[in-house]
């Protein structure tokens, strides 16, 4: 068995399956909702995040306990998360009980009833979430960088919500949501696991037959890129965290990868990045630096995040400016350009055994591809990155947007 043994098919009433079959021991089914917190009205922020908590506090033929305990008694587990764009439900489990998982999933997208005694346990639950993001200004300087550089539009508030517009989050609002966007034609089943794509189909044919809501348009619209800004905000904090940014193309776009390895190159997980020698290891002013991209399915955001003691904010800025425009300038040699290729190649290898992720990402591709991305593809696109491609996607980045909160 390998990677390529991947299955498609589409049920009557609009839903996607995808199927890898492998001969993992472990186990993984779920579901991927074209839904995230760039789809919530005005006065509900927040609300994806909190369906997705409240998903699982009962159905007609569920408990909250009977829910919890439903996989955990095999061995297995329940886990969601909500982004900007999606909404992931799943189950990873031993191998053997698919059925188990398909049919309660399928009860808790069809049927959760959100009781109100449970919303309002849950609601203290996601207020003390937003109290202890908010409490470690290195991850919420990230929403406060968002709500800037995508001024205006939904993007930009935090998936966590607030606690004001929390409190309006009833049975009926969390109902209403799971109605307007849990519908088949948004949604991708997935598998990954031992069983067969026929079995696989055939089980999601029962367990899914009901589901039958009409689809509602997401009008998602992208974000009008606003002007490059530098701003500073006082907290009580003992070290200046500051997020450099830009906008950049989204997932769908033919340079991604381009994207992806010269981001890597810059702050990469791997001590020998360009901006942890820079600003780490030579002169010892940050003890950590590290640059990400977040692809949606229309834009995408270039970040780069440092910690610092405060007198050294400007001079780790100017570093960071300095590495890029190197690139943007001079480009890379072609051997230094290989070494990045195998180095990225080699880290998305050794991610490649994380049969979770691998499951995930699969339902992601197919949920806004129409199918799976996969490694060999992976690979051939980051082989053809030349040095003229990496240095365009460097230029993109020499206009860096700033928040720094001292």
């Amino acid at each position: 068995m390998n990677e390529n043994e991947i299955s498609y098919a589409v049920l009557g009433n609009g839903l996607r399956v995808v199927t890898r079959r492998n001969g993992s021991p472990v186990a993984h089914f779920g579901v991927a909702i074209n839904a995230g917190s760039r789809d919530e009205r005005p006065g509900e922020y927040g609300l994806a995040h909190f369906v997705e908590h409240t998903i699982f506090k009962g159905t007609r033929r569920r408990r909250a306990w009977h829910i919890l305990n439903r996989m955990e008694l095999v061995g297995g587990e329940l886990n969601a998360y909500t982004t900007k764009e999606e909404t992931m439900l799943y189950s990873t489990f031993p191998a053997g009980n698919l059925e188990r998982a398909a049919d309660l999933i399928a009860d808790l997208v069809e049927d959760s009833q959100f009781p109100a005694v449970e919303i309002d346990r849950e609601r203290l639950v996601v207020a003390d979430e937003i109290d202890s993001y908010l409490d470690v200004p290195a991850e919420g300087i990230f929403d406060d960088f968002e709500d800037l550089i995508f001024a205006g539009s939904p993007l930009g508030h935090n998936i966590l919500g607030n606690e004001k517009e929390l409190e309006g989050f009833s049975t009926d609002v969390c109902r209403g949501y799971l109605m307007r966007f849990y519908t088949p034609g948004e949604m991708v089943v997935f598998y990954s696991g031992p069983e067969t794509s026929a079995k696989v189909l055939r089980t999601v044919e029962k367990c899914f037959r009901s589901l039958t809501r009409p689809d509602t348009p997401r009008g998602r619209e992208v974000p009008v890129v606003v002007p490059e800004f530098n701003q500073e905000r006082q907290i009580d904090s003992h070290q200046a965290h500051t997020v450099m940014g830009a906008r950049v193309p989204g997932m769908l776009d033919s340079g991604r990868y381009a994207m992806a390895l010269l981001t890597n190159m810059l702050g990469g997980p791997g001590m020998n990045s360009l901006l942890n020698v820079a600003l780490r290891e030579r002169r010892g002013l940050v003890y950590t630096i590290d640059a990400g991209t977040t692809m949606m399915s229309d834009t995408g955001l270039f970040t780069i995040y440092f910690g610092c003691d405060r007198e050294d904010v400007g001079r780790c800025r100017r570093l960071v400016n300095n590495v890029i425009g190197d690139i943007a300038d001079k480009g890379v040699t072609p051997r230094k350009l290989a070494e990045a290729k195998k180095q990225y190649l080699g880290q998305l290898a050794v991610a490649s055994v994380n049969t979770e992720q691998n499951a995930l990402s699969m339902a992601r591709s197919t949920l806004y591809r129409g199918a799976v991305v996969t490694s060999a593809q992976v690979r051939a696109e980051i082989e053809a990155v030349d040095v003229a491609r990496l240095r365009d996607c460097a230029l993109r980045l020499t206009s860096l947007s700033r928040l720094t909160m001292v």
